[in-house]
């Protein structure tokens, strides 16, 4: 998948989010050199601390964002960019679906011709695992979104389904798309989250997986339930919702 056995270098787009602050320090004792983005200075500093190498770059700058990752040179692009509120607030949830479909839409489209261009051979991109249509069964990675869906859920399924397809369908690009549950955890403002919900450790492990051994697809990664699927992730991946960080 990589292409030579030594290639550990990655570029985590959104390295100092929820899910990146988890992942950055796992991948570092995995011997992945991380080059991370953010578009602060302060949270440059606060990375570079943690071990990661930073790059202050905005996504929706497609030709800084060309040129970041054709200085960084890694064998994956990992994409963990959201635009979400503390706490997510509801009062300004509205405007974050938004600005968060335009990061999965144009931002996802800047981050896969990047690599492309760099001739990165793998993508790893985030997505969720509440988009579906319902059914009266667990839900499985091949099941349709919820197009046919109505406001503010409209707007985040059609993001989701864009930036899947982007990252799923621009060969030579190997796309991984990982469906998690509703964070929980440390750092996410929540101890418990509504089903399908996973636990912020537990998703980040599943990302370190994915980033090394996954083929190219969808999974999953929820808590044990009725509402998914969840056997793709621990059969392929040999993953457990179970998993924290020590």
């Amino acid at each position: 998948m990589m292409r030579n056995p030594d290639d550990r270098k990655l570029f985590l787009a959104g390295a100092t989010g929820v899910i990146g602050r988890r992942l950055v320090p796992l991948l570092l004792q995995r011997g992945w050199h991380v080059t991370g983005t953010t578009r602060s200075s302060e949270k440059a500093k606060a990375l570079a601390a943690a071990g990661g190498e930073p790059v202050i770059v905005d996504v929706f700058d497609a030709r800084a964002i060309e040129r970041a990752i054709a200085r960084a040179q890694p064998a994956v692009v990992l994409h963990e960019l959201t635009d979400l509120p503390p706490t997510l607030d509801p009062a300004h949830m509205a405007d974050a679906i938004a600005r968060n479909a335009r990061i999965r839409s144009e931002g996802t489209a800047n981050l896969v011709a990047a690599a492309l261009a760099a001739r990165v051979p793998r993508m790893v991109a985030q997505s969720i695992a509440w988009a579906y249509a319902p059914q009266s069964r667990a839900l499985r990675e091949e099941d349709p979104f919820d197009l046919q869906a109505e406001g503010t859920r409209a707007i985040s399924v059609r993001g989701v389904a864009e930036l899947e397809r982007c990252v799923l369908e621009s060969p030579p690009l190997a796309g991984v798309v990982l469906r998690y549950g509703r964070l929980y955890g440390p750092g996410t403002g929540a101890e418990v989250a509504a089903a399908p919900s996973v636990h912020i450790d537990a998703a980040a492990w599943a990302t370190v997986l994915a980033v090394e051994r996954a083929e190219p697809g969808i999974y999953n990664i929820a808590d044990p339930g009725p509402q998914l699927d969840i056997s793709k992730a621990q059969t392929q991946l040999d993953w457990s919702a179970d998993w924290r960080i020590s």
